[in-house]
């Protein structure tokens, strides 16, 4: 497990390109039957995943959460971005296709993780948060996640949102998940950008072909800049930062965020003519 820690936005302004990389982005989430996690100090949010290909993986502790078992102050939340698997929750067997999500309550002792056939491994993308009180462990299908198209072909914004653990979904204590697939021939997420100083937010980003990359662009609306990102990476943004992308090909991402508040609208919205 990595530790990254906060930044303010003035000392950010001087960064060069690989201290940007170094502290926002997680070039690897996905290695087989490994937990790959990063434990950011924007909102004690953790960042991770797993792909098991030659057996079953069991949600380890570790020394940075001085905990006896990862979930005895924590939730999580899971969605599955590749083969078919399932995830056991103290003995219960939750299976999970593509896109599908679950959500993992405090206290949850044993979380282990599979895959139905090793030559399409799953891949568990995982983001925890502290948590306050109990809610129960939960599974939504992307069908069952009330999709919502928006956006426009003259914006190149098409986009299916799917919301899965937030106030009107799956219940949680803090944490609010969901996901976004950019139909084809749209490249842009998250525009006109915005930024919610009441909590950070995580992107996972897949389904991004091996030769194509989303520009991320992060920073102060007056002081942006710009990671490429390719597919399986993430990107942890803080709370006075914009987080949108441009893809050289459509893509999906899941977001997630943690902070003061439990609302998915808050959003304090920029106007692209005071973007720098």
């Amino acid at each position: 497990m990595q530790t990254r820690y906060t930044t303010n936005p003035t000392d950010f302004k001087h960064y060069d390109t690989d201290r940007i990389r170094q502290d926002f982005l997680i070039e690897s989430l996905f290695q087989p039957d490994s937990f790959e996690f990063v434990y950011s100090h924007y909102d004690r949010m953790i960042v991770g995943g797993v792909m098991p290909v030659q057996g079953p993986q069991s949600l380890p502790t570790y020394d940075e959460l001085k905990a006896d078992f990862f979930l005895q102050r924590r939730e999580l939340g899971i969605i599955n971005v590749a083969g078919d698997g399932s995830v056991t929750v103290d003995g219960q067997v939750f299976e999970l296709t593509k896109k599908d999500c679950l959500y993992v309550g405090l206290g949850s002792k044993e979380v282990v993780f599979a895959s139905n056939q090793p030559d399409q491994p799953a891949k568990f993308a995982l983001i925890s948060t502290p948590a306050h009180r109990s809610c129960p462990t939960a599974k939504l299908t992307s069908a069952e996640a009330s999709p919502v198209d928006l956006g426009a072909q003259e914006t190149a914004n098409q986009r299916t949102i799917y919301k899965y653990i937030h106030a009107d979904g799956l219940q949680s204590s803090q944490l609010v998940m969901g996901l976004t697939t950019l139909k084809p021939g749209s490249i842009w997420n998250t525009m006109p950008p915005h930024v919610h100083d009441r909590r950070m937010e995580a992107y996972i980003y897949f389904d991004i072909p091996e030769n194509q990359r989303v520009f991320h662009f992060m920073g102060h609306p007056q002081e942006t800049r710009h990671l490429l990102v390719a597919s399986d990476q993430a990107i942890l943004s803080p709370p006075w930062s914009i987080h949108s992308g441009a893809g050289t090909t459509s893509y999906s991402f899941i977001w997630a965020m943690a902070g003061e508040n439990y609302s998915f609208t808050d959003m304090d919205f920029v106007q692209l003519r005071d973007i720098r």
